[in-house]
């Protein structure tokens, strides 16, 4: 552009550093918009973990709330004492034990 206007070793010289920082300006604001896209992709990976964690937190406090009316649950229906069961089995007699010490 210059170089066009002016004809000299100077004006040539000067293009061509506007040119290289130019060059470098596009450089810098293509690797700053690939960190910015990566950045994004972070948070968002973030913020997965954030709602699975947040949905396992509750699904826990749930689990806790289920034992804790189990619990009360179980202090309500205190039953009465077990009444005599029968046995079950073979009644030994006085004779068959007597037979067994022989």
């Amino acid at each position: 552009m210059l170089s066009s206007v002016l004809n000299s070793k100077l004006a040539i010289q000067i293009n061509i550093q506007i040119m290289r920082i130019f060059t470098r300006m596009r450089q810098l604001i293509t690797d700053n918009a690939e960190v910015k896209l990566e950045i994004a992709e972070i948070k968002y990976i973030v913020e997965q973990i954030s709602r699975k964690q947040k949905g396992q937190d509750r699904n826990i406090e749930l689990l806790f709330e289920y034992i804790d009316r189990l619990q009360e649950n179980q202090g309500n229906n205190v039953s009465s004492p077990p009444t005599e069961r029968t046995k079950i089995g073979y009644e030994i007699g006085e004779k068959d034990q007597k037979n067994r010490h022989k």
